[in-house]
């Protein structure tokens, strides 16, 4: 494809072709061709005065009692992420609840989202930072500072930044840092950090310039990461290093009061299950597949591991987790949650809504295309937890648990088609006993490096 457009931009230029003005002329074509028939009357009445969704929706794909799959993880319990992007932080830690319930014989069961958040917006900031002075010799409008500059701290985040976490930090119940108002609605919170994180770094940049010495600068560092601390201590709370927590199982009974740490919490629920052990596959059809890939750069614990991932097809990805499916662990999954989404009835399916009806026009880009001009990328993190297989032991239907609320789609989940998976699933996460030993392997390979700025990210 790419290949194809440089040609045909050398034949335009060897044909001397240039930019053309919209003129009169030009203009008067272009309106002559829209004909207002009653049909596109009718449309630009019904489209200027109504939600699109409703009109284009395709009455005959309904069904609203389609959420029955042949193997469900035992899953029990929704999230709410609120208004924050923290959805792969929810999923991740999603994962896990159902070990959680177990361990303790508990009805429900969910981890401090805030906890993590907490440290993880915190590592970020010194992650900036550290930056900061690393860059330092290159002139601001670089392509690589400017990166750092545009946002030293966000929600954003995907699987190893949830791993690099909590093998640092570990875990604790939520009774023990609960949510706060600016836990569940960051903007405000993120605004502010960012906006310090900025001006420090502006004078880190200056204090190398002048000749600073590599000591003096941490201990600039760390001046303004106890900025940070404070920032966030007040918007979020004091991470707790030990905690009392108690609970009541399933038959009604007590517990006495434990203490535990966070890293003592995590040992008790995951015991001998490592986060390292999981491995990130990805659908990316713009690059060669069968690749170790890593971003640079793309991290959130100065010490932890880049964004890395293994590029598949979508029918290698599918078979990896149906296994997990199968064995009742739930894996974390990342997709384009937007498209074609029918919130009522909580099903993602190509077919859900007819635009091209409502326009008259065609949209035809495939899923290479719509990363390649940003169309299309991943936007929201999920546990995925179902899958429906026809006789032939084929996937139909998959099933996401989602972190908006019960409200949100079917009771908090959302389920979609096979077709939807290949077109706008992005990547999974699963533990490394249902990888295939080939894909292990390539696991162990060196990776092509991709600059953080990269399409897909």
């Amino acid at each position: 494809m790419k290949n194809f457009i440089f040609t045909a931009l050398a034949v335009l230029l060897a044909m001397g072709a240039t930019a053309q003005n919209l003129n009169k002329e030009n203009i008067q074509e272009i309106r002559s061709s829209l004909k207002m028939d009653a049909y596109t009357k009718s449309m630009q009445n019904a489209l200027s005065a109504n939600d699109i969704n409703k009109l284009a929706k395709n009455l005959e794909n309904i069904n609203e009692d389609d959420h029955h799959f042949t193997y469900r993880v035992k899953v029990k319990g929704i999230t709410n992420q609120k208004s924050s992007g923290r959805c792969w932080l929810f999923t991740s830690l999603n994962m896990f609840r159902p070990k959680a319930m177990e361990v303790f014989n508990v009805n429900s069961f969910e981890f401090s989202e805030n906890y993590l958040y907490f440290w993880d917006l915190f590592e970020k900031s010194n992650l900036f930072l550290n930056n900061m002075i690393e860059s330092a010799d290159k002139p601001i409008d670089d392509r690589l500072v400017q990166w750092y500059f545009r946002s030293p701290i966000d929600d954003g985040g995907m699987w190893s930044s949830f791993a690099n976490l909590v093998d640092k930090y570990g875990m604790i119940p939520r009774e023990a840092m609960t949510e706060t108002h600016s836990s569940e609605n960051t903007r405000y919170m993120v605004k502010f950090i960012n906006l310090k994180l900025k001006e420090n770094g502006l004078r880190l940049r200056e204090a190398a310039a002048k000749g600073v010495q590599p000591e003096a600068l941490q201990q600039m560092r760390t001046e303004m990461m106890k900025e940070v601390y404070r920032m966030l201590v007040l918007n979020l709370g004091v991470p707790p290093t030990k905690f009392s927590w108690r609970y009541e199982d399933k038959d009604k009974n007590l517990s006495a009061y434990q203490t535990y740490t966070p890293l003592e919490f995590k040992e008790k629920v995951l015991g001998d299950i490592q986060v390292k052990d999981y491995v990130m596959l990805m659908n990316d059809p713009t690059r060669p597949f069968n690749v170790h890939y890593e971003i640079d750069n793309y991290r959130n614990v100065e010490e932890g591991v880049n964004w890395h991932y293994i590029n598949l097809t979508n029918d290698k990805i599918k078979a990896m987790a149906i296994e997990s499916i199968k064995n009742n662990e739930a894996l974390y999954a990342s997709c384009d949650v937007g498209q074609q989404l029918d919130r009522n009835y909580g099903i993602l399916d190509v077919d859900n809504f007819d635009y091209e009806s409502v326009y008259g026009v065609t949209f035809n880009m495939n899923k290479a295309e719509r990363i390649q001009t940003k169309s299309s990328g991943s936007s929201h993190g999920m546990a995925l937890i179902a899958v429906d297989l026809n006789n032939e032991g084929q996937p139909v239907k998959w099933q996401f648990e989602n972190s908006w609320g019960e409200s949100a789609g079917h009771k908090g989940y959302l389920t979609f088609t096979d077709e939807w998976f290949n077109e706008y699933m992005f990547r999974i996460v699963v533990h490394k006993k249902f990888v295939t030993p080939d894909v292990l392997e390539l696991y162990k390979t060196e990776t092509t490096l991709l600059p953080p700025w990269d399409w897909m990210f």
